[in-house]
């Protein structure tokens, strides 16, 4: 995104409690804060709410470069009660968005697991995660390292609308195949699950077969939940470009979340794909069990 205007901070901490029920994880990481990739649905634009600024163009503009985050780290990994629980990165932002390129900050970060053999996952839409299939390799080699490419639809023209920066779903499952064959844990995050748009039987079984196909361990899923900050960016967006669906979204979105029942019918046919190509669902590894470091935040 070329108008992206990098804003330079520092941080004084660098890994961030998670404290949210029924994640495979209780640790992240986030090099960046807002996202180039501008999803109409992420809900990281919350966050950036948070920051006093927009959830909007801000979100996808003012990106917030956490400077000397790998040096934060390397001071919180090399405590003596860290009990090397699995961190996940990219949790608010993709850690591999165009500023990556710019500040190799996720890269960085990734040596110092390695260093100190300390577990790490990923969550991803680029492709350019490939350039670090050399220190993903060691750390899998001390550690372990999972990474996961978030694909919503194969279906080019929701993909044109819903992820206008993002690289192509072809284009992530060829970087998916290029790790799976150096050897490296990954698979798909079918993640959000639009109702209307990407839940159609047939398209998730695209998604998952493709999965399947180019290497990966796992799939896991997410149906789409709007929170305040990112419902009132997507609902404007929705009804521009899909207003044959505004009521229904209106309807299953009357809080955050959608329907139970909903959720459920979707997760079935998933989880019968799943069980059909050979899948596991997690996208995480199992946490060694040395319980956890309370970080002063």
């Amino acid at each position: 995104m070329a108008n992206a205007h990098f804003e330079e901070i520092t941080c004084k901490t660098a890994l961030n409690r998670v404290d949210a029920p029924g994640l495979p994880f209780r640790w992240s990481l986030n090099p960046y804060r807002g996202c180039q990739h501008a999803c109409i649905y992420c809900y990281a634009r919350a966050y950036h709410d948070r920051l006093g600024l927009g959830a909007g163009r801000d979100f996808e503009h003012r990106i917030i470069i956490k400077t000397n985050l790998p040096e934060v780290l390397r001071r919180e990994l090399s405590r003596p009660g860290w009990r090397r629980e699995t961190v996940a990165i990219g949790t608010a932002c993709d850690a591999y968005q165009p500023a990556e390129r710019v500040y190799g900050i996720t890269r960085a970060a990734l040596k110092a697991f390695v260093d100190y053999a300390s577990p790490a996952s990923i969550v991803t839409k680029s492709p350019g995660v490939t350039r670090d299939i050399d220190v993903l390799q060691q750390l899998g080699e001390v550690a372990s390292v999972t990474v996961a490419f978030s694909v919503s639809t194969l279906d080019e023209a929701v993909w044109r609308r819903i992820e206008p920066q993002t690289a192509m779903p072809s284009k992530r499952l060829e970087a998916m195949r290029e790790l799976a064959n150096a050897g490296v844990r990954t698979g798909v995050l079918l993640a959000p699950i639009l109702p209307g748009l990407t839940d159609d039987p047939a398209d998730l079984e695209a998604v998952v077969r493709a999965a399947a196909g180019s290497g990966a361990s796992f799939v896991a899923e997410n149906v789409l939940h709007l929170r305040p900050g990112t419902k009132e960016w997507f609902m404007p967006a929705l009804r521009e470009m899909y207003p044959y669906l505004a009521e229904r979204y209106a309807r299953l979105y009357r809080g955050p979340y959608a329907p139970h029942r909903y959720t459920a019918e979707v997760q079935a046919v998933v989880w019968r794909l799943r069980e059909r190509f050979g899948l596991t669902p997690r996208e995480v590894a199992p946490m060694p069990p040395r319980g956890q470091l309370q970080l002063a935040m």
